[in-house]
């Protein structure tokens, strides 16, 4: 059953090594700074531009949205920033008006640490809802961030590590290649970013938290077009429990460090940037999905056939967010009835004579009827690392692809201990 895919390659992009700090001005950073009671492990994040640069950011939707996303979403709507300060171990979340003025208190610190303007300094926390952040740890940790600033992969990736909360690796991602311009010619630009995300993962219109940086000189609107796009793709695609944190952020810096032509979304060398732009956050969405809690499988979910985007959409959470069918995959169990349950449950009108289900490649169901299957081969197929399931609903042209994980014992574990 055939499926639908893009990709930066079809560009001339390939992977790069670098992470955020893979884009030309751009510099990172991540420490130990107290905000966790392990000094072992990480805490703050400080990502910087050299100089104040186009920004675009998406941010959480949920009500009880956290003070730092308060914050950084007034200030990110100028379309311009240079600086965002990330912590871990505390989400800032419920906490009032105190949260927020420590928010505001931590940007301003930033601000005079890098001596810059500070409506241009960001922020976003991660972890625990509903206790007060702890400001000394700015106070003794910003001094000591902003020493450690450097453009390395090193760097990147010692930011990527202080943002994790359960996730059980960083993760990171980032594309070269070429911007073409007008004369015919071209530059290379870099995309490059981290994330992290492991549990309370259904974002919309973010993904927990992900910062991205390109030197693509891309004007505000191209900014945020390119990354608008990419999220509603990627990381709007991605659900490990069907629940949208209080946090969820996504930004993206473009420091036109590249040199060439200004972007725009009229531009010859859009398409390739946007293009490069959501294949990081393609890569970080899958790693946020394989790395869901207690997952041992990354399942790739593709609903085909369907009448509209809305109906393919509605399908593939369906089908992605079932606990029968994500433990039937832990239990390598080729139950295609579970699949078929679910999407027929959402609300979405289809005749099930029309529908194919594939598992793995290999048909199990063909218009709405049972496919005789070899059991001991599909055992062997459910040893794999990425279980795919493809459902065709027959109807029109409509795809949609969404990335989920098994549920396993370890998902209630880590989950009943989370405060403990």
């Amino acid at each position: 059953m055939p499926t639908q895919d893009d990709a930066p390659q079809s560009f001339g992009f390939a992977p790069c090594k670098g992470g955020v700090c893979a884009a030309v001005g751009m510099r990172a950073a991540g420490i130990s700074a107290g905000f966790r009671r392990n000094p072992e492990r990480k805490d703050m994040a400080l990502v910087v531009a050299d100089k104040t640069s186009v920004c675009a950011a998406t941010f959480t939707q949920n009500r009880f949205c956290a003070a730092p996303v308060q914050v950084s979403r007034a200030r990110a709507a100028s379309g311009h920033a240079r600086v965002v300060v990330l912590n871990s171990g505390n989400a800032n979340a419920a906490t009032g008006e105190p949260g927020l003025r420590c928010a505001e208190k931590a940007c301003a610190l930033v601000a005079h640490a890098l001596n810059c303007d500070e409506q241009d300094v960001l922020v976003a926390s991660t972890g625990v809802i509903g206790v007060q952040l702890p400001f000394e740890p700015y106070v003794t940790g910003v001094p000591a961030i902003v020493d450690a600033l450097a453009a390395t992969p090193a760097a990147a990736h010692d930011a990527a590590c202080a943002v994790m909360t359960t996730d059980t690796h960083s993760k990171e991602a980032a594309f070269a290649g070429p911007a073409p311009q007008a004369d015919g010619s071209s530059v290379t630009v870099h995309v490059g970013g981290f994330a992290k995300g492991s549990g309370m993962i259904q974002p919309n219109m973010a993904t927990m938290l992900c910062v991205l940086s390109t030197d693509a000189p891309l004007t505000p609107e191209a900014a945020h077009a390119a990354l608008l796009s990419a999220v509603h793709n990627t990381f709007n695609k991605v659900t490990v429990d069907s629940d949208t944190s209080t946090n969820d952020t996504c930004i993206l810096f473009a420091t036109g460090a590249a040199g060439g032509e200004p972007i725009d979304e009229s531009s010859l060398a859009f398409p390739a940037v946007a293009a490069a732009i959501k294949g990081v956050c393609t890569n970080l969405a899958r790693q946020i999905a394989a790395d869901g809690e207690g997952s041992t499988k990354l399942v790739t979910v593709d609903v085909l056939g369907a009448a509209t985007q809305e109906d393919a959409d509605k399908v593939a959470f369906a089908i992605a967010n079932s606990p029968l069918v994500k433990t039937a995959i832990f239990g390598h169990d080729a139950n295609w009835g579970r699949v078929a349950a679910a999407a027929g449950k959402c609300g979405v009108p289809f005749s099930q004579e029309n529908v194919d289900i594939d598992f793995m490649d290999v048909p199990v169901l063909r218009a709405g009827l049972a496919v005789p299957m070899d059991e001991d081969d599909m055992l062997r197929r459910f040893e794999r690392p990425e279980i795919h399931i493809a459902i065709s609903l027959g109807a029109r042209e409509a795809h949609s692809r969404v990335w989920t994980c098994d549920l396993t014992h370890d998902y209630v574990k880590i989950n009943g201990e989370y405060r403990t």
